[in-house]
């Protein structure tokens, strides 16, 4: 039981002691105190006064009485009007901090038995990772480490669509325009080369329908019998059929483009346990229509394509096999839900999707629960929204779409440009610094993609978010380094960083324990919304309290030892949950700038 429950339960006993009223503790709301007024909690009385008939000053006093009477958390109340302030004893503080100071795993909750899929990024191998990427590779990666914090066993997967029509595109233009280009030969990034054949090809493609439309032809007959088109379609049904030619060149762009990957994945910081292949699952989830079938979950229609009919579940009518017996998109995801369920038999499995997918994923998971399936009720889809940029910055090579690499690239340089400028990098050596930028810059980017709720378009300003000032990554990035800088003072002066019993507390000390004692919950509750957003909160409030602490406390200059050593603990362990808290975010924190 957490120190605001203890209250909470004392408050529900006073009220059945006192007035006869039972009353769930959880439901006695507290607020902080008021800062002009003395106390730490209050308790607004004004609710109960109508049922007992009393007046709130009378209510408030008698559980104040009551609460103080008990001995040992509440060491003070006043009561202004119907607001009851409650005073907790310095001794309660000491002790939560001595076991915050005493835990090395401190915010690691207890084991559930339990097993999550994170699946995240998802990429095309016809095109590098964007903006939008980003957000999906920082919110996927942060899920799993908030789940891992409370408690489960995780597993990260990525499933890479390296085949279909689209590649097959990339693949054709390298043939007709590539005259063996590489990424050696070219210095271009592998992702980037297959990217740029991608974007030639829709070139070649708009002005063969140009052509077709000046020569009598409809629009969108052209569009659909444009020569490259069907040399694409060609070329795909080749690639089903094992054609070794075409094999090889995809093969051999697909490798490029993973090499290219992987090195913006390493840039990141992300990473993941299982990479699934669509070129290995493609064929998936034909038996499960079948099965479906037999159960009666789908039905077949007379020319022969099979549906299921969720009208009665507030949706549609939906194809899951063609009347050609191909597969569509939700017959492969039937069958790679099956196969991450059998590769890691899990109680829950989150999949970190655009809100464009929706529609999907309601239709997916309800489809694997008329099916059955043991898994289906811990399916979760991580809905996001889209990621805009101010106007005109930061436009990618194409003009469409703002490259990953590129941004990360201007983020460092941005990163470098104002650490310089406030002169941060005193005394580092060029890798130091060179390092220190891309922290920073990683910082920025993560932190602020992530502070906002997964569910809400967000707005990016790359000149704010690497701000020394305010709710940014680098503000807390600093906090940390500052307090690093304290104890390696603290270390060269012999202080050994205690938490003692018996001494007296400024506030804005006990302030600082109480959000210390906040972070298990908060990582819980943030495991429990799937929204590294409450982390991201949480961190800011804690660096924000602690600047607090260090403009009004003085460490060094303290002449009482247990005081100062207390300080000292208690600035280490802010550090600490700084850091923890950040690398739930895939943040890292530097120990000097």
């Amino acid at each position: 039981m957490n120190l605001t429950e203890q209250i909470q339960a004392s408050l529900a006993a006073a009220l059945r002691q006192e007035f006869d009223l039972e009353v769930a503790p959880a439901e006695l709301q507290l607020q902080p105190t008021k800062k002009e007024f003395e106390g730490f909690y209050t308790f607004v009385c004004f609710p109960y006064a109508k049922q007992l008939k009393k007046s709130p000053v009378e209510i408030g006093t008698k559980l104040g009485e009551y609460v103080l009477a008990q001995g040992g958390v509440v060491s003070a109340f006043n009561v202004v009007q119907g607001f009851l302030n409650l005073s907790i004893a310095d001794q309660v503080w000491l002790e939560l901090f001595g076991t915050i100071h005493a835990n090395e795993h401190y915010g690691q909750l207890p084991a559930k038995g339990e097993k999550v899929m994170v699946e995240y990024s998802s990429p095309n191998t016809n095109k590098p990772l964007h903006l939008g990427h980003l957000r999906n590779n920082f919110l996927g990666y942060s899920i799993a480490e908030i789940l891992r914090m409370s408690g489960y066993e995780v597993m990260k997967t990525n499933v890479v669509n390296n085949r279909g029509i689209h590649i097959c595109k990339s693949m054709l233009a390298y043939q007709l325009f590539g005259h063996g280009e590489t990424p050696a030969t070219s210095d271009i990034k592998g992702d980037h080369l297959v990217g740029k054949y991608y974007v030639a090809f829709d070139k070649a493609y708009k002005a063969q329908i140009e052509e077709l439309v000046a020569d009598g032809m409809e629009k969108e007959k052209a569009e659909k019998e444009a020569p490259l088109l069907k040399q694409a379609e060609a070329m795909l049904l080749k690639w089903e059929e094992g054609d070794p030619a075409t094999i090889g060149l995809w093969e051999m762009m697909n490798s490029w483009v993973y090499a290219g990957f992987d090195e913006t994945y390493q840039k990141m910081g992300v990473n993941f346990d299982k990479i699934y292949y669509e070129s290995d699952t493609y064929l998936l989830g034909k038996d499960i229509i079948e099965e479906g079938l037999e159960k009666g979950v789908f039905y077949r229609r007379p020319d022969n394509s099979v549906w299921i009919d969720l009208t009665a579940d507030g949706l549609d009518e939906k194809l899951v096999l063609r009347s050609n017996g191909t597969s569509v998109y939700i017959t492969q995801d039937l069958g790679l839900a099956d196969l991450k369920a059998k590769d890691f038999p899990m109680q829950k499995s989150v999949y970190v999707v655009g809100n464009e997918q929706d529609y999907h994923f309601k239709v997916l998971f309800l489809i694997m629960q008329k099916l059955g399936r043991p898994y289906a009720a811990g399916l979760y889809h991580l809905s996001y929204g889209m990621v805009d940029l101010p106007s005109g910055k930061m436009k990618s090579r194409e003009g469409t779409v703002v490259d990953a690499d590129d941004l990360m690239k201007e983020m460092k340089e941005t990163a470098e440009a104002m650490t310089k400028e406030l002169g941060k990098i005193d005394g580092f050596t060029e890798e130091e610094a060179q390092s220190l930028y891309h922290t920073l810059a990683m910082g920025a980017l993560k932190y602020f993609l992530l502070k906002v709720d997964p569910k809400k378009r967000m707005l990016f300003n790359p000149q704010e978010s690497v701000d020394f000032q305010g709710n940014t990554g680098p503000y807390i990035q600093y906090n940390h380094a500052r307090i690093c800088s304290i104890l390696r003072k603290a270390d060269q002066l012999q202080l050994t960083p205690t938490a003692p019993q018996g001494i007296d507390l400024q506030s804005s000390e006990r302030d600082l324990i109480f959000t210390l004692s906040q972070f298990p919950q908060r990582v819980d509750d943030a495991a429990s919304l799937y929204s590294p957003a409450l982390i991201a909160q949480y961190v800011y409030d804690l660096a924000k309290t602690y600047s607090q602490f260090f403009s009004e406390v003085p460490i060094f200059a303290e002449e009482n030892l247990e005081k100062k050593q207390f300080r000292v603990a208690l600035s280490k362990s802010v550090a600490e949950v700084i850091r923890k808290s950040m690398n739930l975010l895939g943040v890292t924190v530097p120990e000097r700038m």
